[in-house]
């Protein structure tokens, strides 16, 4: 904890803070959200999202800091190997088809779906996305926020989008049963489609648009590539150690039996003011990448099993999240613990 701030200016605080947000501050029964942006002393900006919720001790509020330096770093900063940029680069290049990315709540859906619309915005191209809540303004691209109370919402947004004849179609996230067949559509009729979808892994999210009533013919046709994705705290480089007891903890787990042969270290932080002797510093995207070629669409097509899939898309190789986590923690740059963690999610 970083500063504890009074109970008795609890009140005055959370004023303040819906003031900034353009928030109703006579209103305290209610779940509010909104937004502002303050500048930083080095010329830069942050952008604050901001949640209030009335609880049984009265409103509590989360804030969430986005940097705008986020949206704009390429593939390589946010973990991408450079053979993964070249297949995620030339799927959302096609002309139409639908790139997801999966992953829990809080694994960077969001900010990979930015640093893709960074690199297409550069091209020209009539790019439309419709988001609940805008997190990052992106110049060149025509972004739409949902609002329930006008009926926005993402399928009635989606509908509008397609009158204006745009090259590629932004879906903050498919939710329901309507805006999934609405996006599989677009892609259908000559549009680039990207959004996120929450699912475990890249696998998960064809049987997920199945559940969502999704043709398996219509999604064979469509979906380019799936990309599912995690987030790992990564070690601190200023005081980072290797760490014997982590080696000899996973010679001894099971997961050590599918990396026999040559004994690799794992690392760890010592702490120091550097990461204010937190361990880590900043945070790194582990992959596993999709790629639907004609292989993949048959078994779409016929509704195979996950396990069925995953060995199809293994046999083309794609890596594991687990495996390259694996990679990860050996090279350094995250933890056995950050591992062990993403393993669990």
């Amino acid at each position: 904890m970083a500063h504890q701030i009074p109970n008795a200016t609890h009140a005055e605080v959370i004023s303040r803070l819906k003031v900034l947000a353009g928030l109703r501050t006579d209103e305290h029964q209610i779940a509010q959200d909104g937004r502002f942006r303050f500048a930083l002393p080095n010329d830069t900006w942050l952008d604050v999202r901001i949640s209030i919720a009335p609880t049984y001790h009265g409103e509590n509020a989360v804030l969430r800091l986005l940097s705008g330096e986020l949206c704009s770093r390429n593939l390589s900063d946010l973990g991408f190997s450079p053979s993964d940029q070249s297949m995620l680069t030339r799927s959302v290049n096609k002309q139409n088809g639908m790139v997801l990315i999966t992953g829990p709540t809080g694994s960077g859906k969001t900010t990979t779906l930015y640093a893709l619309l960074t690199i297409l915005a550069k091209k020209s191209l009539s790019i439309v996305t419709i988001e609940d809540p805008i997190e990052y303004s992106i110049e060149g691209v025509t972004q739409i926020q949902t609002n329930k109370r006008s009926g926005l919402t993402f399928a009635e947004g989606l509908r509008s989008i397609l009158r204006q004849d745009p090259d590629i179609i932004m879906v903050g996230e498919i939710r329901d049963q309507e805006t999934a067949s609405l996006a599989v559509n677009a892609a259908l009729t000559g549009h680039m489609v990207l959004s996120t979808l929450h699912t475990r892994s890249a696998i998960g999210s064809i049987p997920r648009l199945f559940d969502l009533k999704v043709d398996p013919y219509l999604l064979a046709s469509t979906l380019s590539l799936v990309v599912g994705q995690r987030l790992a705290r990564k070690i601190c480089s200023a005081c980072k150690k290797k760490d014997v007891t982590s080696t000899e903890l996973f010679e001894e787990s099971e997961y050590s039996t599918k990396n026999q042969g040559e004994k690799k270290a794992f690392y760890k932080g010592a702490g120091c003011s550097v990461c204010n002797n937190g361990a880590y510093r900043g945070r790194i995207g582990i992959y596993e990448l999709l790629a639907i070629d004609e292989d993949m669409r048959e078994g779409i097509g016929r509704k195979l099993s996950t396990n069925e899939l995953r060995v199809r898309a293994e046999k083309k190789g794609m890596v594991g999240i687990d495996s390259q986590a694996l990679t990860k923690a050996h090279g350094g740059i995250i933890s056995l613990e950050e591992l062990l963690r993403i393993r669990q999610e």
